[in-house]
Order: C-alpha cells, then sequence, then structure tokens
C-alpha cells in the first residue's frame, strides 16, 4: 500500500517520517514495525532496523559523492549483507542508469540522483520506504517521471510507501491519502 501525508509547512510531516524511520526517538507514544517496538530498540538496533526493513529517500538525494552510481546502488544492500547482484541489475535496467554507471553523483542531472538514490533504498528490498518530498527538487515533467518509476518499484517490491508531500496532485497518485494539520492527521 502507498500512503502519502500532507500538511502545510512546520506541521510535523518530516518529524513523523524521521520517527517511522526511527532516525529520531519520541517522549510518548509507540511506534511498531512488524511487531517491532521501536522504544524497546537503542541506537543499534535503530540502525539495524534502517539497514533491514526500513529505506529512506529525501528530497536532497543524499548519495556518497566518492562512490560511482554502481557503488551507490549497491552500498546500503552490502552493508545489511543483502546485496544481490541480478536484482541490482534489474534495478539498474529500470531506473535507466546503466549508461551512467561508473559516473559519480556530482556528474549527473537532479532526476538522475534521485533514481540513484531510490534505487539505492530499493536495494535493500525493504518492507517499508519513507519519501520525504522525493521530487521536490526536481523540475516538474522529472518529478512525474521519478514518482511514476518509485511507484513501479514499489509495488513490484511489495514495499509499503510512506511519502510526505505538500503536492496535493502528488499525493492523488498514491493509494491513500492524509493531512497533519495541528498536529492531528484527518
Amino acid at each position: 500500500e502507498t500512503l502519502a501525508l500532507t500538511g502545510e509547512s512546520g506541521s510535523g510531516k518530516s518529524t513523523l517520517l524521521h520517527l517511522a524511520g526511527a532516525l529520531d526517538t519520541f517522549d510518548a507514544g509507540e511506534i511498531a514495525l512488524d511487531g517491532v517496538r521501536y522504544s524497546t530498540l537503542d541506537d543499534a538496533g535503530r540502525a539495524a532496523l534502517r539497514r533491514g526493513r526500513v529505506a529512506l529517500v529525501f528530497q536532497q538525494f543524499n548519495l556518497i559523492p566518492s562512490l560511482s552510481v554502481a557503488q551507490n546502488l549497491a552500498f546500503h544492500a552490502r552493508l545489511a549483507g543483502r546485496f544481490d547482484t541480478d536484482w541490482t541489475r534489474a534495478l539498474t535496467d529500470r531506473l535507466g542508469l546503466g549508461e551512467v554507471a561508473a559516473r559519480y553523483p556530482e556528474t549527473l542531472s537532479g532526476g538522475q540522483q534521485q533514481r540513484v538514490a531510490i534505487g539505492r533504498a530499493l536495494a535493500l528490498r525493504p518492507q517499508l520506504l519513507l519519501a520525504d518530498e522525493p521530487t521536490g527538487n526536481l523540475d516538474e515533467s522529472t518529478g512525474e517521471a521519478v514518482l511514476a518509476l518509485m511507484l513501479d518499484l514499489v509495488r513490484d517490491t511489495g514495499a509499503a510507501l510512506f511519502l510526505v508531500t505538500h503536492s496535493t496532485r502528488i499525493a492523488a497518485r498514491l493509494d491513500r491519502q492524509a493531512h497533519l494539520s495541528g498536529g492531528h492527521i484527518g
């Protein structure tokens, strides 16, 4: 399933996404993924969760500049001990990155860099993909193409997608929409 969370700037969308990704800790309440309660996890446990079950894609591409496209695609999967050559090759092809696999991030367009970031996240085959304004740094047509590709890949991998966006147009492309306002989801 895919879920889009919309809301005004400063409403807490990114904070909620960071909590779901175990990037931040919370003071009250509970978050659980597949029976794993986040409140029981220490720093190492939260990192293990992000390496295995949860993957993140940000508006800023966060690629490692000293690694080639191919190395960036494989990076998190290798860290998690889940690197699969065939899957990574298939992702590279689906993402249209075969011709730039040996290049470095700074030589790529914004759309190419975001496709690398999406591929790096999905190379893990996560249960949950969290995306914070993944098309925010892209022009409308490139953003539309990147979003369509991400949605196709998410469906193919069976991952759930939780996407934060300001755009109601983008939100409408996902299975479900929620709106955060005044600290409440509606």
